[in-house]
């Protein structure tokens, strides 16, 4: 990415934070983690590592959009998706955690991995996230093949 994508990128990231001037200044020096507010500019649906690293997988085909922000947290061993805000979304399956409105996301400048958060697909600052649709069907996909049959034991 390039300087101007970084730009646009914490532009973007740092609009969410409640003084946006701070969170860069956080970001430069310091801890370089923000606590930012989902549910204005972006949702993050956090899911087990396993099935986000298989999904984000199956969203990288040349026949979809590019794949929107994607955040992992190596030490929760989560990877959280950027999507669109909904308050009345309704993710429902084992593991699955929705922050929208009222919860707030640790999250690392787009320029550098902080701590055990790193960007796998860091904001470009155009604004574009996951569509909900098809991270839906990439989560299911990927859930499917997660999904190992018991042995059959011999009578």
């Amino acid at each position: 990415m390039s300087d101007l994508g970084w730009t646009r990128g914490v532009e973007w990231l740092a609009a969410a934070a409640p003084d946006p001037r701070a969170c860069k200044r956080d970001w430069d020096r310091g801890e370089g983690v923000a606590l930012l507010e989902a549910g204005r500019f972006w949702d993050v649906l956090s899911v087990p590592d396993q099935l986000g690293l298989l999904a984000l997988d199956l969203l990288w085909r040349p026949t979809l959009p590019l794949p929107g922000p994607t955040l992992v947290d190596i030490a929760a061993h989560r990877v959280g998706f950027f999507l669109p805000p909904d308050p009345d979304s309704k993710w429902i399956g084992a593991g699955l955690r929705n922050a929208g409105r009222g919860a707030w996301v640790a999250v690392p400048p787009p320029y550098r991995s902080t701590r055990c958060l790193e960007w796998l697909v860091p904001p470009d600052g155009t604004g574009a996230l996951h569509s909900p649709t098809t991270l839906e069907l990439a989560l299911r996909q990927a859930n499917s093949s997660l999904t190992v049959p018991a042995p059959l034991c011999g009578t």
